[in-house]
């Protein structure tokens, strides 16, 4: 064998074993792309995403999508990571940032499902208020063995207890510092619009002085009906605007869409603030492939979105509630919303 050939029968086994390492040993990347959207407005298998008890739902036309990113599971080959590197609808990013090393992924599923949970809970509030519906504090849960299981149920509005008014949470402790465990006591409540009164035996409280009802509670506007949003596999705190909106069409008194196709993302809080979220440049994509005629864009969002490769979309720049139900004013009658 000459050296010429050795030397092109080494190269060529060794490129062999560079490709099959390329493409089976795995790299600490994990890659993200456009994932699914939501329509807030309709139904998933049958089921409506925004369920409505104790009122009629209105004829919602249009769509209001919640955008999401969706994730590969396992660690990306080297072939893999350099091909995402290079496609502007994927996002190649360390495996540690999505999975962090000191928490399984089940338990990264259930922070991420706990954190949908409480953008459901701030999309409701933040509605209902904006409906006018005054402040309550609201059961948001009867676990099993509390000593209102059977008495109180999730939504209801307490009123008083022990013939003392409860206009908010803070109040409620109190009253509740003033009463020894094991006391019955009397728990005036709204549900469903209806007055209730229920007997429930107070239980010690841990962190004070005196008794529980045995109930996580809210503070936050409360209505004649109850509302109950359902969208599985789905975790993060970044549907909260879009479920806000969702709401409003559904139970408010305005068509929100005129009909039209609109997607968006962000968080929203108490205060009405929309706050910023990840991946956006890969729901704008996701935006567009539904035929989105408009995207909303968190505020904090906008100069990464501007700089991301144009999808055709139109975006407008939404920091509060108010500035999404303007732009989306705007959308109804033909007007171009304030961009990124």
């Amino acid at each position: 064998m000459t050296r010429r050939i050795a030397v092109l029968s080494v190269g060529a086994v060794l490129l062999l074993l560079f490709g099959v390492l390329g493409t089976t040993v795995p790299v600490p990347y994990v890659a993200q792309v456009p994932g699914p959207t939501y329509n807030t407005l309709g139904d998933i298998e049958g089921e409506p995403i925004i369920a409505v008890q104790g009122r009629e739902r209105n004829d919602a036309e249009g769509n209001l999508n919640l955008t999401t990113v969706g994730v590969s599971r396992g660690g990306l080959s080297l072939v893999q990571a350099v091909r995402g590197w290079f496609d502007d609808e994927v996002a190649v990013v360390p495996e540690e940032t999505v999975y962090p090393p000191d928490r399984s992924e089940e338990e990264t599923r259930r922070v991420n499902r706990e954190a949908f949970v409480t953008s459901e809970q701030a999309a409701e509030s933040v509605a209902l208020g904006e409906l006018g519906f005054p402040q309550k504090v609201v059961v948001r849960d009867v676990p099993e063995a509390s000593p209102s299981e059977g008495r109180l149920e999730e939504g209801d509005a307490l009123e008083a207890v022990a013939g003392q008014p409860v206009p908010d949470s803070q109040v409620l402790a109190e009253v509740l510092t003033d009463i020894p465990p094991g006391t019955p006591v009397t728990v005036d409540f709204t549900r469903l619009g209806q007055p209730g009164t229920a007997t429930v035996t107070t239980r010690a409280a841990d962190e004070r002085e005196g008794s529980l009802l045995g109930v996580s509670v809210l503070d936050q506007p409360s209505a004649p009906f109850d509302v109950d949003i359902q969208v599985a596999d789905v975790g993060g705190p970044s549907a909260g605007l879009m479920l806000t909106l969702g709401i409003l069409d559904l139970v408010g008194e305005e068509d929100l869409t005129g009909g039209k196709v609109v997607a968006g993302t962000g968080t929203i809080k108490l205060d009405r603030t929309v706050g910023p979220i990840g991946g956006i440049a890969l729901k704008m994509v996701a935006a567009r492939e539904i035929g989105a005629e408009l995207f909303l864009v968190p505020a904090d969002n906008c100069a990464e979105a501007a700089a991301a490769p144009d999808t055709g979309v139109p975006m407008a720049r939404v920091a509060t509630l108010d500035d999404a139900l303007e732009a989306l004013a705007d959308l109804r009658a033909g007007r171009a919303p304030e961009s990124c």
